[in-house]
């Protein structure tokens, strides 16, 4: 499959955080010609291409399988479903968006339910949006009703979300860009590395739980030893929220390179490696220093007694919403900056971060 269908059946891939389980095996048939795999209990799945010499050190790759979505919590006595978040979400976005549901003959659809303005008074016009007000219809009129269609309570939903391709212009619309665009440009890199003379192995992780705190890349660093590793991450671009002096991550900026976000501070001697190997290489990079987010490296910078890490951002707009927006061409960066990386880092070099 090319890029574009790459991208697309990830993105389009239903993973919430802990039901990984259809991204994973995108992965297994992209890969599956020149990789081998093993999966564990979290739905982490370990990536080793044929191509390694399986007698040397080895760089770690890690892009993250699963979305924001939500949990059924309870079934309501006339159909519609409580349900509380997997992962951050503002909440504001949500009424009137349109979800899919689990259940065991497959995933039906519903809608987070919006009270038209005729049935309103003013002071539910002017009330906060809380997860304790809202419900997804399914078009149950009874609990009895949703339960026939297969909703039980521990079902997970996520967005239901057209994918769009704007080729004229390199745009890519759709959901869950975070995190499908970082496993799509990390498997695209595995892809492009059997043709290359690499100094050191390479192991990949499509890791799960990421959005509910780290939990699946802390499980598979009890069991990965890397020298350094890479984490490709769909990141949130503010070149429509911040002032100009401000915009860090714009799209068509190219790699969102990360000193630091409120969980991390990137090893600063390989970030620095990395932006010189990107200006090197003709790759665009753009340094960001925040004071909110967070992501896998979190973890792996401290694990096995430290771990050398850089986060490689695709920018994203509106991330953690039902509809977000990217650029083809910073993937393609964020592909050629792993493929450099990887073919420029030696033992010696990393020992040096």
């Amino acid at each position: 499959m090319n890029d574009i269908q790459l991208i697309e059946k990830l993105t389009q891939a239903r993973g919430a955080s802990g039901f990984e389980d259809e991204v994973l095996a995108i992965a297994r048939e992209y890969c599956g010609d020149f990789c081998d795999f093993e999966e564990d209990s979290m739905r982490n799945l370990y990536i080793r291409p044929h191509y390694n010499k399986g007698n040397r050190p080895y760089i770690l790759l890690d892009a993250h399988s699963d979305e924001v979505g939500f949990m059924v919590q309870a079934i309501k006595p006339d159909g519609t479903l409580r349900f509380v978040p997997i992962g951050g979400w503002n909440e504001k976005a949500l009424p009137s968006s349109k979800v899919q549901i689990y259940t065991k003959t497959g995933y039906i659809s519903g809608v987070i339910a919006a009270a038209p303005p005729h049935l309103m008074s003013a002071e539910q016009k002017n009330a906060p949006v809380s997860y304790d007000n809202l419900t997804i219809d399914v078009g149950a009129c009874s609990a009895n009703e949703a339960e026939e269609l297969g909703i039980k309570v521990g079902a997970p939903a996520v967005p239901l979300s057209l994918f769009e391709y704007n080729e004229k212009h390199g745009i890519l619309q759709g959901k869950a860009f975070d995190d499908r665009l970082g496993v799509a440009a990390m498997l695209k890199c595995l892809k492009l590395l059997q043709k290359e003379k690499l100094p050191l192995d390479v192991v990949a992780v499509v890791s799960s739980q990421e959005e509910v705190g780290e939990r699946g890349i802390t499980a598979a660093m009890h069991r990965l030893k890397p020298l350094a590793a890479i984490c490709f991450e769909g990141c949130p671009a503010d070149d429509t929220i911040a002032p100009p002096y401000m915009v860090q991550d714009a799209l068509h900026g190219g790699v969102m390179l990360r000193h630091m976000d409120r969980t991390v501070i990137c090893t600063p001697r390989f970030t620095a490696f990395a932006q010189k190997t990107a200006e090197e290489n003709g790759i665009k990079v753009q340094m960001a220093v925040r004071s909110g987010g967070g992501n896998n490296g979190a973890y792996i910078v401290s694990a096995n007694g430290g771990t050398p890490v850089i986060v490689a951002g695709i920018p994203v707009r509106y991330i953690h919403t039902f509809n977000c927006i990217a650029a083809v061409e910073d993937f393609n960066s964020n592909v050629g900056f792993g493929v450099a990386l990887c073919k420029s880092l030696t033992e010696d070099i990393i020992k040096g971060f």
